[in-house]
């Protein structure tokens, strides 16, 4: 066996033309594909936004859950409300408290 009936890759002898075509065909493949494996570690922008888009994604997220906890706040401030008779009647009471002492 020659170093010319070897395969660089492998180090298998091939004796059949086409067994050699597909070879070097898996062999262009794969390293089609391992440069653009390396293209995209290489694209420092693409990754930039890739980055900022995860970001936006989750500030959404956080946003859904915050009008979520606001909504159910709301929702018990409905179902309990302050008598509005109170409010007033406490409010004047303060006002009226007030316009006292500052007449002494």
């Amino acid at each position: 066996m020659t170093e010319a009936d070897k395969t660089r890759v492998t180090g298998e002898t091939v004796n059949d033309p086409e067994e050699l075509r597909e070879q070097i065909h898996e062999d262009r493949e794969e390293l089609g594909d391992t440069v653009e494996a390396l293209a995209q570690k290489a694209d420092v922008k693409a990754q930039v936004q890739e980055k900022v888009d995860e970001r936006k994604e989750q500030l959404k997220e956080t946003q859904e859950q915050v009008k979520a906890k606001v909504g159910g706040t709301v929702e018990q401030a409905k179902q309990k409300p302050v008598p509005i008779g109170a409010v007033v009647g406490g409010s004047l009471a303060a006002l009226i408290l007030v316009w006292l002492l500052r007449r002494k």
